[in-house]
Formats: C-alpha cells, sequence, structure tokens
C-alpha cells in the first residue's frame, strides 16, 4: 500500500511540476507578446545601416514599433516605389533619404503630403513646398583645425579663398571619388561659385594636401594627430572626435558650405500610415537626437522647437544657396577635369 502511495505521490508531483512548467511557459509568452512590437513601419533609406540600425532600436525601445529599415540606393529608390506600386505590395510606409533623392520622388508622385506642427516648424528652405517631405537634420562641410596650430599662426583661414591662398599650411581632404559627402561639396562648389572659380580654389589647395583620403574620417583624425593642420571635413565626424577628446576646431567657412540634408517623406498609399507618421514624428524629437547622440553621432537638428537644435552649435554656418542637378555625364566630365588639371598636376 505504501508503494502505491508513494507512486500517487510521485504522479502528483510530476503532474505539479508538468502544470507549473506549463503555466511558466505561458506566462513568459504572454509577456513575450506584450513585450514584443505589435506594430510596424517599414522604411526604405540611404542612410547608412549603423545609423538606421540606431534609430530603430531607439524607437522600438521607446515606443515598441518596430521599425523595419530596407536599406536601398538612391538610384533604387524610385525603382522599389514603383515595383511596389505595380505589384500591389505592401512595400515601404516611409522614405528616409538625402533631398536629392527626396525631390525626385516628390516629382514623381511617390510621396503624399504630410503636415503637422513639427513638420511646419521646419524652415521653408528645408522642406518640400507641397509638404511631400520634411528635412529632419543636416551635416555641413566645415575647416577642421588643429589646436596646437592654431595657437602658432596669427590668423586661420575661413573661407574657401583663404583656404587657397594662404600658405605654410597642411591640408587633408577627402577623395571626392571616394565619398558622397565628399563629391556633394565638389558639385556643390560647382553650382555656388562656378566651374572656372572652384578649379581654382581647387588648384590652391592642391599643394598643400597631404593625403586624398578614402573615408570621411581619415582628415579628422589627421588633423587630431597633428598630421595636417587644417582639414575639409563633414561635422559630424569632427564632432565625434571632439567628443572623444581630441584637440581640434571648428571653423565654418563665412563664403558658405556645402551640406547633406536628411528627411523624411510619407509613401503614397502607405500601409501603416498611422505608425509611419509616428516615427516621422518621432524622428523629429529631442529623442531622436539624444539616440544618435549617445551612440557619437551629431548631426545638425532641423526642428527648431527642441533643445538639441536651440543647444547646438553652428546652426547659423552659412550654406551654400545654389543647386544645379548635374546630369551623369556631366559629373563625370567635371571630376575628369579635376583629376587632370588638378590633382594630377
Amino acid at each position: 500500500m505504501r508503494r502505491y502511495t508513494s507512486l500517487l505521490l510521485v504522479a502528483f508531483m510530476l503532474v505539479l511540476l508538468i502544470a507549473t512548467i506549463s503555466d511558466n511557459l505561458a506566462g513568459h509568452a504572454d509577456r513575450t507578446r506584450r513585450e514584443r512590437p505589435q506594430q510596424s513601419v517599414t522604411v526604405y533609406t540611404t542612410l547608412p545601416p549603423e545609423h538606421a540600425g540606431i534609430l530603430a532600436e531607439g524607437y522600438e525601445k521607446a515606443k515598441r514599433v518596430q521599425v523595419n529599415f530596407v536599406p536601398v540606393s538612391s538610384a533604387e529608390v524610385l525603382q522599389k516605389l514603383h515595383q511596389d506600386a505595380a505589384i500591389g505590395k505592401d512595400g515601404a510606409d516611409l522614405v528616409l533619404a538625402d533631398r536629392a533623392t527626396l525631390e525626385k520622388a516628390a516629382a514623381d508622385g511617390a510621396l503624399q503630403p504630410y503636415v503637422s506642427e513639427s513638420t511646419d516648424s521646419v524652415s521653408a528652405s528645408f522642406k518640400d513646398a507641397s509638404a511631400a517631405w520634411t528635412g529632419i537634420w543636416y551635416d555641413p562641410v566645415v575647416f577642421c583645425a588643429n589646436r596646437d596650430y592654431v595657437r602658432t599662426v596669427p590668423r586661420v583661414p575661413n573661407t574657401w579663398t583663404e583656404l587657397a591662398t594662404m600658405q605654410g599650411m597642411r591640408v587633408g581632404i577627402t577623395d571626392f571619388f571616394a565619398a558622397d559627402a565628399s563629391a556633394n561639396l565638389f558639385f556643390s562648389m560647382m553650382s555656388q561659385f562656378g566651374d572656372a572659380a572652384t578649379y581654382d580654389i581647387l588648384r590652391g589647395i592642391q599643394p598643400k594636401v597631404v593625403q586624398y583620403s578614402k573615408y570621411l574620417s581619415t582628415p579628422v583624425r589627421m588633423a587630431g594627430m597633428g598630421e595636417v593642420d587644417i582639414s575639409v571635413a563633414v561635422q559630424s565626424e569632427v564632432m565625434r572626435y571632439i567628443h572623444q577628446g581630441y584637440p581640434l576646431q571648428i571653423i565654418y567657412p563665412e563664403d558658405g558650405t556645402a551640406y547633406t540634408l536628411t528627411g523624411v517623406g510619407l509613401v503614397e498609399g502607405a500601409k501603416n500610415e498611422e505608425q509611419a507618421e509616428a516615427f516621422a514624428e518621432w524622428l523629429l524629437s529631442d529623442e531622436a537626437q539624444l539616440t544618435l547622440q549617445s551612440r557619437e553621432f551629431f548631426f545638425v537638428p532641423l526642428n527648431p522647437v527642441t533643445i538639441a537644435y536651440k543647444s547646438f552649435p553652428g546652426k547659423d554656418v552659412v550654406l551654400f544657396s545654389r543647386s544645379q542637378d548635374f546630369s551623369p555625364s556631366q559629373r563625370h566630365d567635371l571630376l575628369d577635369r579635376w583629376v587632370k588639371e588638378v590633382r594630377l598636376q
């Protein structure tokens, strides 16, 4: 009898254990369902994967909404939007990209107007006149000087002409073929100053160039290490190195400078329109900027209502006002002339 009692007790304990495990598993599954994002938004983007990943992680953590970033080139954005529309596919809800890409998408009718208090606050020069897209941040090209060099000279250049004409300095710059931001500087100078003046400036800079770098960060590091005196660089990279303790000083060209603008547009017929609008609003908020800055990515925000905008240095930088859409063949010819008449001389 005692043997059967023991068996019954063991059986009872097994049933109790199984019930407990099942309950725990059910509870865990329920918690997982609650913690896992229940909604999502899909975004076609030309951003570097690292930037997109940081934003997706920050938004999911804050709002419990999954952001599915689909990395695409500028040339692929319209192609993918057309394909989605043609086959009735639930494609992207938003496009997060550079200005030129957004302008082409808007002109093609692929974006629908979106207006809010946040988008309305952004300056008209940084958004579409028909509200098809809105700028979120921009990254200007600046002069980045080593502080030891600054202390040893009576004057540092603060215009492109001075950078070309002043002697006795070593210059770092990224190759115009190596990065989109560097190519953008070249073509922006062409638009602003004209080809003759631009080539004259680049001819003046050429003998001082220590290295045409392959990465945007290299000229900044070289200036920070004292390997060059002044570098031409994007501000976000300079801010990152300053944040890491490098002895650098930012100089904003008084005759204007190029910049890369990043903006967002709502796709026509977006399936998750409500979530897309919510994510666009978040991108224009302090929270998005703080998310990027916590990982040492510093851009100039464009929503003047935010604390990030009010506290960010350099937001009054003079930006180039002229823009020209060069064709691929024109771009090739202009760069080819630079190589032959400037770099190889």
